[in-house]
């Protein structure tokens, strides 16, 4: 493990700067972005970059205070780049990855890696997620592979270390968080060992089943499943239990206010998420406004259509309480989801200019990941085509599951929403690699949201039952503002958290407590669907209403997303320039 050198980094290929593109920027984003991926092996070589496969992760305080330093160097070296020297794109791209660096060391400055215990993005689940996920398409990528599966029990001891830091300074985890991590750790060591996550990946195409290489590379695997990496796990899980535990913060004050500088840590995460200048008091009162009197009058008027009551209780209790209006089985989770991913790709010809040649499947989120993981959620293509873009959905419970909501989380999760939109980014050559591939919370969050009510517009719903999961969706996203808020900056306990989402959405109930426990585990990452959606619908109102006649919504569309994952400052100023274009 570790940050590569400088003389490591200048070596492998660098993308020819394409021809209107400022040199200097173009190298300095091409810096950034090997020391990112340098610095998130795992990430690379599920982007299909496989220069680091033999790597984990180094979440060490040393390795992160090498990385600062690093990034603070580029840092200066962007800032001395006179915007007015700079091309429009190129003004976009230094704006980005100023951003992006910002937010980078703000979170190392911030030591955001002690709290980082929990079941959505701690290192254990990132471990479990991605494993199955990478693939090794020739035999030194799969041989590499093993010489970071030994690294693995050296990874949970760095976090451990951090972890344990984080708590000498009073940054417990939330109890219940932590209770996340530990079931789903608990059901991973459960599972059979021939069936372990780090024996999935997709290895290389010339090794058949009973190739001897194969077979030896089997053999090794399980070896160090065996012997090395699920002893590593169950000792990191014993630790969380028996150290971090007896310290953990209770249901009533589950929220990062209860944190010795809980303010600063959200404030900050809030900036890094949304992109924007705001309040945790603006964003709460939004929410309410929006959950509690808008979303309301829109129930009644589909919900008098199709279950002949507008009154918003009746129907919050009927989307919750009638049997037929859940999942049957498994197969029907996974064909409703195929369908209507099918029928979205047929339908987008005509409002889109650009699409991805990449494709979208769906699969299944693994059984010892699915008791803690959400609904669903979206990994892209792998850069080398070596894996398309992929819908998980969780079928753990399907009869638990609102058949009603189906239709606009698959739009959400694939197309239009995060395939269609982080796909074509990939494909954006004239761009440099990180702006293809990373980006604003807001941004992608914020089009996979409007790309929910964008697939109402393209009538891609099967009935107005559907449209109530549509809003069912727009629900959740609005009272994630209050919630999430209400919990990191108001000091809600987690129960009035759960009982808000009780009264004000038609959430299910079974998966209101999952989500609530989301929001603590990763504030501030749900207050980005909201303000992002509603800000590509403001510039897209605004682009309407001044060019009339001549406002094209594919070419709109191109705007939107010709860019990269932009942020919404960034967003609003290529919106006016297209309009000024016009």
């Amino acid at each position: 493990m570790g940050t590569p050198t400088e003389n490591e980094q200048a070596h492998g290929d660098r993308a020819a700067v394409p021809p209107g593109r400022h040199p200097a920027l173009w190298d300095l984003a091409e810096r950034y972005w090997r020391l990112t991926l340098a610095a998130s092996p795992s990430s690379a070589t599920l982007l299909g970059v496989h220069e680091w496969d033999d790597r984990l992760e180094d979440v060490s305080e040393e390795a992160e205070h090498d990385l600062r330093d690093r990034l603070d160097h580029l840092r200066v070296d962007v800032a001395a780049l006179a915007p007015g020297d700079l091309s429009p794109r190129d003004r976009v791209t230094r704006a980005l990855l100023t951003h992006q660096l910002d937010t980078t060391i703000e979170a190392i400055d911030l030591r955001l890696a002690e709290l980082g215990s929990d079941h959505m993005d701690g290192p254990h689940a990132m471990l479990l997620m991605v494993a199955p996920q990478l693939t090794y398409p020739e035999p030194e990528h799969a041989e590499a592979a093993l010489r970071r599966y030994e690294q693995v029990p050296g990874l949970l001891d760095q976090a451990l270390d951090r972890f344990r830091a984080g708590l000498a300074k009073g940054r417990a985890p939330a109890s219940a968080v932590l209770a996340r991590s530990i079931s789903s750790l608990d059901a991973y060591l459960e599972g059979p060992v021939e069936r372990d996550p780090f024996l999935l990946p997709g290895l290389p195409e010339a090794w058949s089943s009973s190739d001897p290489a194969a077979e030896a590379w089997r053999a090794r695997a399980v070896e160090l499943v065996r012997d090395r990496i699920r002893p590593a796990f169950e000792a990191y899980r014993d630790a969380l239990r028996d150290e971090l535990g007896p310290a953990a913060r209770d249901d009533a004050h589950a929220g990062w206010r209860y944190l010795p500088d809980g303010d600063q840590l959200y404030a900050a995460l809030i900036r890094g998420h949304t992109t924007v200048d705001t309040t945790p008091r603006a964003l709460h009162d939004l929410g309410r406004e929006l959950t509690e009197q808008r979303l309301p009058e829109e129930y009644g008027r589909i919900g008098q259509e199709c279950l002949g009551t507008s009154s918003f209780a009746e129907i919050r209790e009927r989307l919750r309480t009638d049997p037929s209006l859940r999942h049957r089985d498994v197969a029907e989770v996974l064909a409703t989801a195929r369908s209507s991913i099918a029928r979205a790709t047929e339908a987008v010809q005509g409002w889109f200019g650009r699409l991805p040649e990449v494709g979208c499947e769906v699969a299944e989120i693994p059984d010892f990941l699915a008791a803690d993981a959400p609904y669903a959620y979206y990994f892209p293509p792998a850069v080398d085509r070596s894996r398309p873009g992929t819908y998980f959905i969780n079928t753990a419970d399907p009869e638990g599951a609102s058949r009603t909501e189906a239709e606009s989380i698959a739009f959400h999760e694939a197309v239009p929403g995060h395939h269609l939109q982080i796909a074509i980014s990939q494909e954006l050559d004239d761009l440099p690699e990180f702006q293809r591939h990373d980006g604003s919370t807001a941004y992608v969050e914020g089009w996979a949201l409007y790309a929910e009510r964008l697939a109402d517009e393209m009538g891609l719903y099967s009935g107005p039952l559907d449209r109530l999961g549509m809003l069912t969706a727009d629900s959740w996203r609005s009272a994630r503002l209050v919630v999430d808020t209400g919990l990191h900056a108001l000091g809600w306990s987690r129960q009035q958290a759960i009982d808000y989402f009780t009264e004000h959405t038609p959430v299910p109930l079974e998966q209101i407590a999952p989500e609530v426990d989301r929001y603590l585990a990763i504030p501030g990452q749900a207050l980005s669907y909201k303000v992002g959606q509603l800000e590509i619908q403001r510039v897209r109102a605004r682009a309407e209403a001044e060019l009339g006649d001549r406002f094209d919504l594919a070419a709109f569309h191109d705007v939107v997303l010709g860019s990269g994952a932009v942020t919404l400052p960034v967003l609003e100023e290529l919106v006016q320039g297209w309009i000024d274009s016009q």
